[in-house]
């Protein structure tokens, strides 16, 4: 069955650095995603990357701080975050999607068919 697994959340201090990573298994992904929740707001796209990894797509709010990546060789995705902010501080979800789609439907969660189960990233002030 496929599924998709998070890792790398954690605590860090304002100014940081944090690396996320998602393993998938079960089948072959085409654009994967990185989405977030923070406590009483809705889920926000963060980015996302084509299935070959040529395209990538950012929130204005993450632009020259996040790097999404992916080696499909190891059928992994990460989210490089760099000089984070106490705003970044939410859960952060894992997305792949299971057809091939135009870059803006990457930005909208129907989109993608599969979930991580969530990592937690805290940034302190």
């Amino acid at each position: 069955q496929a599924q998709l697994v998070e890792s790398g959340g954690g605590l860090v201090q304002a100014g940081g650095s944090l690396r996320l990573s998602c393993a998938a298994s079960g089948r072959t992904f085409y654009a994967m995603g990185w989405f977030r929740q923070a406590p009483g707001k809705e889920r926000e796209f963060v980015a996302a990357i084509s299935r070959g990894g040529g395209s990538t797509y950012y929130v204005d709010s993450v632009k020259g701080r996040f790097t999404i990546s992916r080696d499909n060789a190891k059928n992994t995705v990460y989210l490089q975050m760099n000089s984070l902010k106490p705003e970044d501080t939410a859960v952060y979800y894992c997305a792949a999607g299971t057809f091939a789609g135009s870059g803006s439907v990457y930005y909208i969660g129907g989109y993608y068919d599969y979930w991580g189960q969530g990592t937690q990233v805290t940034v302190s002030s």
